[in-house]
């Protein structure tokens, strides 16, 4: 039995680089198709937001002089065009994909409207959101946390390089220790990095638990949704 029925998995634009300094890195595309292709085979109803990272970042191109709002368009234009590569990987190993955007643009993709994402979802068919939430100032993170609400996810996984939660970062500091599970309230006061704080926030008020996990390991996503302790678990 499935924990989980609908899951939003958060993806970064840089876990699409693989080795690469820039863009999208084909294997790492095909990695992540064949991960969700098995929570589509048991039947799990899979939304994905996806980061800009690889190609743009809003706030780097204000420290370069650019202005603000300029910039964090020009990243929900990268996100779209990272849902786009996804959504190609995912169809090609015939996994039935819906790309929404927040902003419109109707010969890529659909307009977000929140009942039909979950009328695809309830058919089966895999909801990739992008665009991010359609406003300047707002993160991938942000977007990941408003959509699972308005989706009614029962959690949003969040794929990274690392095995969950840390006192520090592992990859710099090597005592640093390994949350399993922490609480929203504990998070804060202890200063960790988990989402931006807008989406943790809109997690935390609305009791959306978050699970940080090690998307590389390809049996993760699955063990996750069947119940196993694998990674950190952020609620209550």
């Amino acid at each position: 039995m499935a924990k989980y029925k609908r899951i939003l998995l958060k993806l970064s634009g840089e876990s699409l680089m693989g080795d690469q300094q820039f863009g999208i890195d084909f294997k790492m595309l095909k990695h992540y198709a064949l991960q969700v292709q098995q929570l589509v085979e048991k039947n799990i109803e899979v939304a994905i937001v996806i980061g800009g990272g690889n190609i743009f970042r809003g706030m780097q191109a204000e420290k370069s002089g650019m202005d603000r709002v300029q910039g964090d368009y020009m990243g929900m234009l990268a996100t779209v065009m990272n849902g786009m590569a996804l959504q190609s990987a995912l169809e090609g190993i015939g996994v039935f994909t819906r790309l929404v955007t927040a902003i419109e643009m109707q010969a890529i993709a659909e307009p977000y409207i929140r009942r039909k994402a979950i009328r695809h979802l309830e058919k089966g068919r895999v909801v990739i959101f992008s665009g991010g939430t359609g406003s300047p100032y707002f993160t991938t993170d942000s977007t990941a946390a408003l959509r699972a609400n308005e989706i009614d996810a029962d959690v949003i996984l969040k794929g990274t390089r690392v095995d969950g939660i840390y006192t520090a970062d592992p990859e710099k500091d090597s005592t640093a220790t390994k949350f399993d599970k922490l609480s929203f309230a504990k998070v804060i006061s202890l200063g960790l990095s988990v989402m931006d704080m807008t989406a943790f926030t809109l997690c935390q008020e609305n009791n959306l638990p978050i699970i940080v996990f090690d998307i590389n390991d390809t049996q993760n996503l699955m063990r996750i949704i069947e119940g196993e302790q694998v990674g950190t678990l952020v609620e209550g």
